[in-house]
């Protein structure tokens, strides 16, 4: 059974943020979670973050949808919210973890209970979108046949388990670097032919001259190889999430809502 505590709260004129807390993986985790003004119900996004972990980068991306008007959760990855700059540490506890779908199912669930158990979501109107890690996860779920309006994902064109991905029932988006080492071309034919063998409605988005993790802007720490920023198509891919979340999960007033 998945619990959530308050733990801070923020409050602006537009929005309110809260940490929450929550089991999964065998962990306390602590996400961040952002409402929009008012007290309506709203469609909601499950945001992922990139192997390293939760971080303001994150943080801030929902706390944007909320200023748009959807509520928002930035979900933990490695318990206690801690974000690992050590790169040999990240890639400890994200290897294994991309190994196991049911690992990763876990917490996207745990995460998922959280989001829908919050009084501002609509339940029947959810998204999943994710950048590395949290991609995958968000993946997982649609593999899963978790009932969602979009997923999104960013350097995550992960492949599943044969046949899964037909249990996929909403438009998936992904983006990735042209020049990501991580993401190959390999990788991106592997996904795309699961996806069109799924008969999933998909898109892929290849920003030209783009490294791994290219969306995020740089850090003071050591990264794995093929990491870099794109300042030009980190904007683009924003937008480009945004376009999805307009079109899937429309707001009241927009065409489609």
């Amino acid at each position: 059974m998945t619990t959530t505590t308050t733990m801070t709260a923020t409050t602006t004129t537009a929005m309110t943020t809260r940490t929450v807390e929550y089991r999964a993986d065998g962990l306390t985790m602590i996400g961040h979670l952002a409402l929009p003004a008012g007290v309506d119900r709203r469609p909601a996004v499950l945001l992922g973050p990139e192997g390293t972990g939760l971080s303001d980068v994150e943080r801030r991306r929902a706390d944007a949808l909320a200023e748009l008007g959807y509520v928002a959760l930035a979900f933990d990855l490695h318990g206690g919210g801690r974000y690992l700059a050590d790169p040999e540490e990240m890639l400890a506890r994200c290897l294994p973890l991309l190994a196991d779908p049911d690992r990763m199912r876990g917490i996207g669930h745990a995460a998922l209970d959280v989001l829908r158990a919050e009084p501002r979501t609509d339940p029947d109107r959810i998204a999943a979108i994710g950048y590395g890690t949290g991609g995958a996860i968000g993946l997982e779920l649609g593999r899963d046949g978790v009932d969602l309006r979009a997923i999104g994902t960013l350097n995550a064109v992960t492949t599943g388990r044969p046949g899964e991905a037909a249990r996929i029932g909403c438009p998936v988006w992904a983006g990735v670097g042209s020049l990501d080492p991580i993401m190959t071309p390999a990788q991106r034919e592997a996904f795309t032919a699961e996806m069109e063998a799924a008969g999933v409605d998909w898109r892929l988005t290849v920003y030209g001259g783009a490294l791994h993790a290219f969306h995020h802007p740089p850090v003071d720490h050591p990264t794995v190889p093929g990491v870099g920023h794109h300042p030009r198509h980190a904007r683009r891919a924003w937008l480009d999430v945004v376009d999805l979340l307009a079109e899937c999960l429309p707001l009241a007033g927009d065409p489609g809502a």
